[in-house]
């Protein structure tokens, strides 16, 4: 792999106190090309602008997917991911849905491990903060026509983040889709590409104009079976027994919402992958069953829930607070991440000097 070291390094202007989230960049990125039916020219360059034509393919028809995930500082110095694999693997099932040839796993891993590694001083130190990693793949082909390219350009950019919500560890407030919708079985929901947050911006913005912090995405067919939050996966405690939707086709597959479950089941929790209807949800919290409700994702690790609005009425869950179980499996993500806690499941993924 050709690396290519900056000439003048960004990381002095850097305030690790004061990180916001994708807002500042690390001094390298990754670049591989794919053309002839083989991905090619394996780079770590200085991070910068990239030339492109105006009649990118990508720009027009949307043929892109990227992935999310971190790099953690432990307290002793060692910088590890976490569940690097599990990222390759949806990466490549969102590239097969788009038409976008898959990466080996040695490529892939070759790109997030060197970037890190040769940018490891851009880890953050600081509890609670780490090294957000944005692999992506567009197609790179010049052309105006609804059809699949033939070459693509695969980039890796790292960026240093705190916590993704600012209020920090504090449920959150959710308003149902209403006449949205996100995604239907069949579509590009189970993909991770651009399309699928573009359609959720205007609804988004008008929770928060409503004072709600994200969207609660029902189906897009009969409007009552809840699906996933605007970044992230749901999940719901109800009587003793953790439910979330299954993975029908329409809903992304969250590398926390894996972990969740595997965790839960590894403490003995019952877990149910079922459809569950906002009705449902309302009954329960009215009856007592409803525990807890939190979000699931790599950006936020978890995000309990403290109200749901759908139509005229509005829910509190847990008195509004964190529940017991959202901050056991928060602290217990978060402690494998950051090297504090046993990791008996071998999910971090040591980046070696």
């Amino acid at each position: 792999m050709e690396i290519v070291h900056t000439s003048q390094s960004r990381l002095e202007h850097v305030d690790f106190d004061n990180l916001g989230f994708g807002q500042i960049f690390s001094d390298h990125m990754f670049m591989a090309d794919y053309r002839n039916g083989s991905w090619l020219s394996p780079r770590i360059v200085p991070f910068g602008n990239i030339e492109i034509l105006p009649s990118l393919c990508s720009l027009h028809y949307g043929q892109a997917i990227f992935e999310g995930l971190k790099a953690f500082r432990s307290r002793d110095g060692e910088i590890s991911l976490f569940r690097p694999e599990k990222h390759q693997e949806r990466f490549n099932r969102s590239g097969s849905r788009l038409c976008i040839p898959p990466l080996s796993k040695e490529l892939f891993m070759e790109a997030v491990v060197g970037l890190c590694r040769i940018d490891r001083e851009w880890v953050p130190r600081k509890q609670g903060s780490s090294l957000y990693i944005r692999p992506f793949i567009f197609a790179a082909d010049s052309f105006l026509g609804v059809h699949a390219a033939e070459t693509y350009l695969f980039m890796v950019i790292t960026s240093p983040v705190g916590a993704y919500y600012k209020e920090g560890l504090n449920p959150v407030k959710l308003l149902t889709s209403g006449e949205y919708a996100r995604a239907v079985k069949g579509g590009l929901g189970e993909a991770k590409t651009p399309g699928n947050y573009a359609a959720s911006l205007l609804p988004a913005e008008k929770a928060l104009q409503q004072g709600f912090t994200q969207v609660l995405w029902l189906d897009a067919i009969e409007k009552k079976y809840i699906e996933e939050v605007g970044t992230m996966n749901i999940m719901f405690l109800i009587d003793g027994e953790l439910v979330t939707p299954p993975l029908d086709g329409s809903i992304l597959g969250g590398i926390t919402r894996y972990t969740v479950l595997e965790l839960a089941a590894y403490w003995g929790v019952p877990v149910k992958e079922r459809r569950i209807t906002i009705d449902e949800v309302l009954a329960r919290a009215g009856d007592g069953g409803l525990q807890e409700a939190f979000g699931t994702g790599t950006a936020a690790v978890i995000s309990p829930v403290g109200w749901v609005r759908h139509g005229d009425d509005l829910i509190t869950i847990n008195e509004g607070r964190i529940g017991p179980f959202s901050q056991k499996l928060y602290d217990e993500i978060t402690g494998i991440q950051y090297g504090e806690r046993p990791d008996p499941f071998g999910w971090r993924y040591p980046v070696q000097a």
